[in-house]
Order: C-alpha cells, then structure tokens, then sequence
C-alpha cells in the first residue's frame, strides 16, 4: 500500500502561550488580598467577594471553586 505524502502546514498564527512563563504563579501578598477584598467591597459586589474569601481561605484553586455549590458551604442554614 502506498504512503501519501501530505505537505508541511504552518499554522496561520503565533502560539498564545509562545515567550509565556507557564506555571505555578507566586502566592498573592497579604497587602494585595486586602487591596482586592477593599475594592470588592466598595464595588458592592457580594457575589465575587464572597468567592474571594471563600478561595483565600480554603486555598482552592479556580476550577475546584467553580464547582462549588452553596450546599456545600452551608450547613444547617448557616
């Protein structure tokens, strides 16, 4: 059986990771958590905050945080 021999491809466009550092990202200083958390408050925005303090405190990683549901941090309606 023969082999078909097909022409080199070169992609249309740059790698969006190319010259990137990938990785493990240093840990957040305390000064900026609390910038964060200050900004989050005067936002008004609850809902970000509230997911802030939650992966502060319980150091989950994002994709672990999204898939929480309320009923796993709520226990006897508190």
């Amino acid at each position: 059986m023969p082999r078909v021999q097909l022409p080199a491809v070169t992609p249309k466009r740059k790698a969006w990771n190319k010259g990137r550092i990938i990785g493990q990202k240093r840990p957040l200083l305390a000064k900026q958590v609390w910038a964060i958390r200050a900004r989050l408050e005067l936002a008004g925005v609850l809902r970000d905050l509230a997911l802030f303090n939650v992966a502060i405190d319980s150091k989950l990683r994002g994709c672990d945080l999204v898939k929480l549901s309320v009923i796993d941090l709520v226990k006897d309606d508190r």
